[in-house]
């Protein structure tokens, strides 16, 4: 196989190009990068998509391809054109069986099968693609699900965005797919995937309905629409191979014997014996973690991060990142900020949703939590983000292992009653003004240099006018109400937010508008403990038990977790004893 990197073409951002189109421009390129004639090419595969728009708005198209070739020879022909974008590669693919034996060496105790069933705890992307693998493997994973099934699950969650009540167990965050199913579905990960997880677990979207994109664009993205599709036909293919799955189904308990070794699991009045458990919770499964402190289960509290959801008009951000505020050929563009302040904590956008909407994503009433969501078209009239500041374990408010829990219930308390069950939103000048006016130092240098702060950056377009004089409204899934959201949290927090809103509006033009939205309250970003194990995926101090993903600490998003999922489904394999 040849490779080539770097095939740059120019984007027309008044034309959309079509597929058939498009593969005939690479196949030209190739042939003349490889001085071979077109029908020499039997095939070309897009391995890689990424926009350049650094000489905005000049825009670039840069592509990464692997052709095979009807004839000849590639070492000679990548001889030829002596270029040093291509090369002769022997493409790796993800075997699930070589995987399990090279894990081999990392079991220290074997599972006997006999002893029950494999029971992977939740359907999040970490269980359900753990339960996955193990299924093609010829293994019958039993998967328990404490919210509905995903049919289920968007009708009681479009209920609660109509003003219904909230169902505490299944809901944005509970259910068939876990939280990311109801957020912007974005699989790009700063995991490597040296293994051949990632791609793997694209192959697997792709082959149960996402687009087929995903498997080289540089910043892959399915949506929820798409998704929840996705997961129903993985959720059956797992069935097919002989898998179970308990919807609505919480486990309360671990059953351990005197041994330290885990036996079974307590659902309701049930006890289903098990040979061992996945723990693929989640990062909101709050009276799990409880009950796994009751049970003395190791975990250690970890540092997360905190802070607010933000919109601006995906026009605006659209021309600052492209230079063109409504592109025909490009995708409303996503961005990436990140700054430390003064006193050295780190803020910065996660989860970004470009044409997107931000959601009531609470799981416990009495308290209100934010996500992004997105569909798979990104259309909506707002791009958002989450600006998030990191905390760390000496800031939860105690010593507990579980402090960080009640660390964000306190702010999501603190939301729900500011919005009045509603999602608090405040435009970013009144927030603000309200943070510098509370300070109990007047004189503080830096609020008053954000106070006498040019928000326009020196510059001045229709757009930025437009959103100054506050006519941006929110796009939201849920009701919302304009509050005082700098309430939320403490003012030096508060201070921090600024420090990072300024300084990203020297990054994105017209970013630290008075006119940009802020919501909240932004609390469920990682989870807050971790769950220790070992090299062999077991628990340090519970046999049989495998914490996985990112309720355990593992992992942070849809792919993380998925990736995760797989590699504790390799150690299960490499450990059972049929």
């Amino acid at each position: 196989m040849i490779r080539i990197n770097q095939i740059k073409l120019q984007n027309d951002p008044n034309k959309s190009i079509t597929k058939e189109e498009l593969f005939d421009v690479l196949c030209q390129k190739a042939s003349k990068l490889l001085r071979i004639n077109r029908s020499d090419i039997a095939s070309l595969e897009i391995i890689r998509h990424s926009i350049d728009a650094r000489k905005k708005p000049q825009i670039f198209d840069i592509y990464m391809v692997d052709i095979a070739l009807a004839s000849g020879s590639e070492e000679k022909t990548v001889k030829r054109c002596k270029d040093n974008n291509v090369s002769v590669i022997a493409p790796k693919k993800y075997d699930f069986g070589k995987m399990a034996e090279a894990a081999a060496s990392k079991v220290t105790e074997k599972i006997d099968a006999k002893a029950g069933k494999i029971v992977v705890i939740g359907a999040g992307p970490a269980g359900l693609f753990c339960a996955y693998m193990l299924s093609e493997a010829g293994y019958k994973p039993l998967v328990i699900e404490r919210g509905s099934d995903v049919d289920k699950r968007l009708q009681a969650v479009e209920d609660f965005w109509s003003g219904k009540e909230l169902d505490e167990h299944t809901n944005v965050q509970f259910g068939e797919g876990g939280a990311g199913t109801f957020s912007d579905g974005k699989l790009n990960t700063m995991v490597k995937d040296k293994d051949g997880r990632g791609r793997k677990a694209l192959s697997i979207f792709v082959m149960h309905g996402a687009k087929e994109d995903i498997m080289y664009e540089a910043k892959p993205h399915i949506g929820t629409d798409i998704l929840c599709k996705v997961i129903k036909s993985m959720r059956e293919k797992i069935i097919s191979n002989g898998g179970e799955f308990m919807f609505d189904s919480k486990v309360d308990e671990l059953v351990i014997n005197d041994d330290g070794k885990l036996t079974g699991v307590k659902v309701g009045d049930d006890v289903i014996v098990c040979s061992c458990a996945v723990l693929a919770i989640g990062h909101s499964a709050r009276d799990t973690f409880y009950m796994l402190k009751d049970k003395k289960v190791s975990m250690e509290p970890k540092p997360f991060a905190v802070g607010y959801r933000v919109e601006h008009p995906q026009n605006i951000i659209n021309l600052s990142q492209y230079g063109i505020a409504e592109p025909k050929s490009l995708p409303a563009s996503p961005y990436k900020l990140v700054m430390n302040t003064d006193k050295g904590r780190g803020v910065y956008s996660f989860c970004m949703c470009p044409g997107g909407y931000v959601v009531n994503a609470s799981s416990e009433k009495g308290r209100l939590a934010v996500n992004g969501m997105s569909y798979s078209g990104r259309d909506s009239r707002n791009a958002n983000s989450a600006i998030i500041m990191t905390v760390s374990p000496d800031e939860f408010g105690g010593s507990d292992i579980l402090a960080g829990v009640e660390f964000q219930r306190r702010l999501e308390e603190k939301a729900y009653e500011i919005g009045s069950g509603k999602i608090p939103v405040e435009y970013y000048g009144d927030f603000k003004k309200a943070v510098i006016e509370k300070a109990e130092n007047k004189d503080d240098t830096l609020l008053q240099s954000f106070a006498a702060s040019d928000n326009k950056s020196g510059e001045d377009n229709e757009l930025l006018i437009e959103l100054d004089k506050k006519t941006n409204q929110p796009c939201m899934k849920g009701d919302h109400s304009f509050s005082d959201v700098h309430e939320i949290f403490p003012n030096e927090l508060n201070k921090d937010f600024i420090q990072g809103m300024e300084k990203f509006g020297r990054m994105i033009h017209g970013y630290n508008s008075d006119g940009a939205l802020v919501s909240g309250v932004e609390s469920r970003t990682s989870s807050p403990v971790r769950i220790l194990r070992g090299a062999d995926g077991v628990s340090v101090n519970i046999k049989g038990l495998y914490p996985c993903g990112e309720g355990a600490g593992y992992a942070g998003g849809i792919m993380s977790a998925a990736m995760d999922g797989i590699k504790t489904a390799e150690l299960i394999a490499a450990g059972l004893e049929i």
